[in-house]
């Protein structure tokens, strides 16, 4: 599966990880959820305390950040535009005497904001606030001598089955969007 995410423009926008005290077991984990749910060598990821840049291993498309700040307020800022031309519409036809007054400068305004507003929600897609916490559980187990097994799901299917499959392996798994 090569397809891109419509909103960030990358393979993976759903990761799921958990953790376990032995690398044994997580490497056990990690082959086990390659052969159960079918997927791909390098979407199943296990981190370990040796690992010299295990950010990689979390965030594999790191290299691919500029390309999701693009896609994101590119594609929610025109939403943003079309959204605000939408609301301007709306309050011109309800005939709002501020906007049937002057609707040039009410069209340049509300659109505006529209776009600005977009623009704000793609620079929110583009820091990845959810990511934090699955970040940080691996993290704080590779400081603690732990191990992790990263699962890099393309869809919400995948996301939720490696869940499912991570939990019944004893681990506790923590997950992005």
């Amino acid at each position: 599966m090569n397809t891109l995410s419509a909103l960030t423009g990358e393979r993976s926008d759903s990761k799921v990880a958990a953790v376990f005290e032995r690398e044994s077991t997580a490497r056990a984990v990690a082959r086990r959820l390659r052969e159960r749910l079918g997927l791909q060598a390098s979407q199943v990821q296990l981190v370990t305390p040796a690992d010299s840049h295990p950010g990689r291993k979390l965030e594999p498309e790191g290299h691919g950040i500029f390309r999701t700040i693009i896609v994101a307020h590119y594609k929610l800022g025109l939403a943003g535009l079309a959204v605000g031309a939408m609301v301007y519409a709306a309050m011109y036809l309800i005939g709002l005497d501020g906007v049937t007054r002057s609707p040039w400068l009410a069209a340049a305004l509300v659109i505006g904001y529209g776009g600005v507003f977009g623009l704000m929600a793609g620079g929110l897609v583009s820091l990845r606030p959810d990511h934090d916490p699955y970040i940080g559980k691996v993290q704080g187990a590779l400081e603690a001598g732990r191990c992790a097994v990263v699962v890099h799901a393309f869809d919400s299917g995948q996301r939720d089955r490696a869940v499912e499959e991570l939990a019944g392996q004893g681990g506790e798994p923590v997950r992005t969007l």
